[in-house]
């Protein structure tokens, strides 16, 4: 599903760094984020702003992730195992 300019960000480490450098500009530079951070909870993002998080993952990773996906995502860990799932869905 990866354009030919795009580059495919498969292992969990790669996908967990583009994930924490989107998260860094929504939560500031001195918020604490690792693998356990619960994203809403402990980054005090507000619903657009997950949104607006979502869509870039999305085009960061040319992938579709389902609402019913997101309700059961709630650490970073959470969300990089279900980008990689859905990588392989639509591979």
């Amino acid at each position: 599903m990866a354009s030919s300019n795009t580059p495919v960000k498969t292992d969990p480490e790669t996908i967990m760094l583009e994930i924490k450098t989107h998260l860094r500009e929504r939560a500031g530079d001195n918020a604490i984020i690792g693998p356990d951070t619960n994203i809403t909870r402990d980054l005090g993002l507000d619903s657009l702003a997950i949104m607006d998080f979502i869509f870039d993952l999305e085009d960061s990773f040319d992938i579709s992730i389902p609402m019913e996906r997101i309700a059961e995502v709630q650490t970073l860990s959470d969300l990089t195992k279900t980008i990689a799932v859905l990588q392989k869905e639509a591979a």
